[in-house]
């Protein structure tokens, strides 16, 4: 069966809109009238890349559907209900989204006899392929209604990650940019004006006011050489980042740096436990949850020296003899999953050690930030200092001389 969103009038003449599963869109056409409409537009939302929308685009759901979604499939799903019924009040629920759309027409695939893990396949850009391996080790184990509850915790606190380190440079990254725009404008239109009110004179002028009248000149003569050179900069940043060589070889350089390196460390230490956890607690073998946990590593380099933790766990070894042998996380992980394997409880463990990356995160960026904004300011005050004494120093001197 196929999902069809249509859009009809019903016999008062108001306009319907909905979504409707059927064999064909005949058949759609036929229950649409079959309950008193009369269908204007009738179309399938099924589609491998999103749905589309009326310009032909595809959309796609944005992380916060993408997450709510999946937090009440997974409450139906564990409370008993069929994954069928499920994936229809979650799609009725969430009527008018592109989460909504998708969810209708992984629901007629399911009733065509597909898993839910294959179905969810169909939309690769927005259930990836670690999503649909966890859902795939739920349904392989029996247990899909508890697996999808660590799905939408992982998913939860994932994007929380994201936006907590999005949010936090956002109030730093806007005074700064206010700052680089104020003195701009200050060294490109204020300084040449009052400036030019001393041309002319023969006293000689303080070396600050020169210094920034160098300053200016530089600003509105080669401005836009620095803008250009910032833009190739990242340009070539950006190429850089897709040669997997200095991809990891700048990534093992972001790593040394002495707070930046922490912070990302930590980052991805919590985003491979929880992930692993949540693989393991699901019944995946180890290996194959390894696998999957790597995938969300972002950190090039220690996505590299994985390689050293999977070849340990395939030949034999333990899972904490190979984290430690990988030498790229904290050696507290590597004790709390030695505790978990002694004690049976490696999934609890994992996700303690997920817990306490996450809030030394949130505490280093609490700190930084306090420490962050204030310099900023002061750096912008001291910058709008200088060029005041610039401009007060010289009209100091001449009325000194006047005198």
């Amino acid at each position: 069966m196929t999902a069809f969103r249509y859009e009809a009038v019903d016999t008062t003449g108001r306009k319907k809109k909905g979504v409707i599963t059927a064999d064909t869109q005949r058949r759609a056409r036929k229950d649409i009238q079959a309950a008193g409409l009369t269908p204007i537009s009738i179309k399938s939302v099924r589609g491998r890349e999103g749905t589309a929308n009326a310009t032909g685009r595809t959309k796609n759901p944005n992380a916060a559907e993408l997450f709510a979604g999946t937090r009440q499939l997974a409450t139906l799903i564990d409370a008993a209900t069929p994954v069928e019924e499920a994936l229809a009040a979650v799609g009725a629920q969430m009527k008018g989204s592109p989460m909504s759309d998708i969810l209708l027409s992984v629901r007629a695939r399911i009733i065509e006899g597909w898993r839910l893990s294959d179905a969810l396949g169909e939309y690769p850009k927005t259930f990836n392929a670690l999503y649909r391996g966890i859902v795939a080790a739920g349904e392989a184990s029996g247990n899909l209604g508890p697996v999808m509850l660590r799905l939408a915790d992982m998913v939860e606190k994932n994007r929380a990650m994201m936006m907590g380190a999005i949010t936090a440079l956002i109030y730093p990254a806007a005074i700064l940019v206010v700052a680089v725009l104020v003195v701009g404008a200050l060294m490109r239109f204020v300084v040449p004006q009052i400036v030019s009110q001393f041309a002319g004179r023969s006293e000689t002028l303080p070396f600050i006011t020169r210094l920034v009248i160098g300053a200016s000149d530089f600003v509105r003569d080669w401005g836009w050489l620095v803008a250009l050179a910032f833009i190739a900069s990242g340009l070539i940043i950006w190429q850089v980042r897709k040669r997997p060589a200095l991809k990891r070889a700048m990534d093992r350089w972001f790593l040394s740096l002495p707070v930046l390196g922490g912070l990302l460390r930590d980052l991805d230490t919590a985003r491979f436990a929880r992930t692993l956890a949540t693989l393991f607690a699901s019944g995946a073998p180890l290996l194959d949850s390894l696998q999957a946990a790597r995938r969300t590593v972002t950190n090039a380099h220690i996505y590299d020296r994985l390689d050293v933790t999977l070849t340990s766990v395939r030949e034999g070894a333990s899972l904490s003899a190979g984290v430690r042998r990988a030498e790229v996380f904290p050696p507290m992980m590597a004790s709390m999953i030695a505790a978990g394997e002694r004690s049976g409880a490696l999934p609890e463990l994992l996700e303690k050690t997920a817990n306490q990356m996450e809030q030394g995160f949130d505490a280093a960026v609490t700190v930084a930030l306090r420490l962050l904004e204030p310099a900023v300011i002061v750096l912008l005050g001291a910058v709008v200092l200088v060029i005041i004494m610039a401009i007060m120093m010289p009209i100091l001197q001449i009325n000194t001389l006047a005198l």
